[in-house]
């Protein structure tokens, strides 16, 4: 039986849903498990994406459903919601309220509808494509800031920085070019809450490496259609399996273009 709300009420009706399992969660005890040296996973991930597919499934039969915890596949597909249970577990885990739960639904590449839903601090972003980025029912603008003295960057550390290679040298290089000619950086913990609050204009920019399209699929959409410019690292439209991702206002989005440095497979520190 086709569906009587519109998909962006039903992807905020689900992940309202969903957002009670996580915060039962958040004030419980975890079982914690390991996929990498500091990639953690909890039985509330596990148990909130369990319930989102099955959700999904049913309101959105044509769309495949790509799952942090689940999918094994392509991610360059014509009809698909990107899934993320809950963006920031280790945050989760430590009771440090920077988490949601991330839904992107995207068609022939293009986003469509997003919702970003932290439980914990009841906020509930969500934009359609031609229709605006919201939190509840306020509209969203991205920042105004043109100088980057005056800018709050936001970022993230990808797992792989535990091996001292490639990606942790280009995160410290990242800074150390960054830091003396911005306000500050700021990392949270949850690239969905960073690109919220980017969209939100509570930060003027993002960039990460090594991030996966359940981390951005949403966040990108809000950015997008509260007037912000997401692209890879060279300034080209961003893709999934992109290396790095840069976000922000048309001005600061390309003075971080021009400041990061270029990803390569450079030796480690010596």
């Amino acid at each position: 039986m086709k569906n009587e709300l519109s998909d962006i009420e039903t992807l905020k009706r689900i992940a309202l849903q969903a957002g009670e399992i996580v915060r039962q969660g958040y004030h419980s005890r975890k079982e914690i498990r390991h996929k990498g040296v500091v990639d953690l996973v909890t039985q509330y991930d596990v148990k909130t994406e369990e319930y989102l597919l099955s959700a999904l499934a049913g309101a959105f039969p044509g769309h495949t459903l790509v799952g942090e915890e689940s999918y094994e596949g392509a991610y360059d597909l014509k009809k698909a919601i990107y899934i993320d249970p809950i963006d920031g577990t280790t945050n989760f885990v430590h009771t440090i309220p920077h988490l949601a739960i991330s839904l992107g639904l995207w068609e022939a590449g293009i986003p469509r509808s997003a919702v970003v839903y932290n439980p914990i601090l009841d906020e509930l972003f969500w934009a359609e494509r031609g229709v605006g980025a919201w939190l509840g029912g306020e509209r969203l603008h991205i920042s105004k800031d043109t100088l980057l003295q005056n800018a709050l960057i936001a970022t993230g550390f990808p797992y792989a920085k535990v091996n001292r290679g490639p990606e942790y040298r280009w995160v410290v290089e990242a800074f150390s070019t960054l830091l003396p000619e911005i306000q500050d950086i700021r990392r949270l913990g949850s690239a969905a809450c960073d690109l919220s609050y980017l969209a939100r204009g509570i930060f003027a920019g993002f960039y990460e490496i090594d991030l996966k399209p359940w981390d951005v699929a949403a966040g990108i959409l809000l950015v997008e259609e509260a007037g912000g410019v997401v692209s890879n690292l060279e300034g080209r439209p961003y893709r999934f399996g992109a290396k790095g991702i840069v976000a922000g206002n048309p001005i600061i989005h390309q003075k971080l273009l021009e400041r990061l440095p270029q990803y390569t497979n450079r030796p480690i520190y010596q």
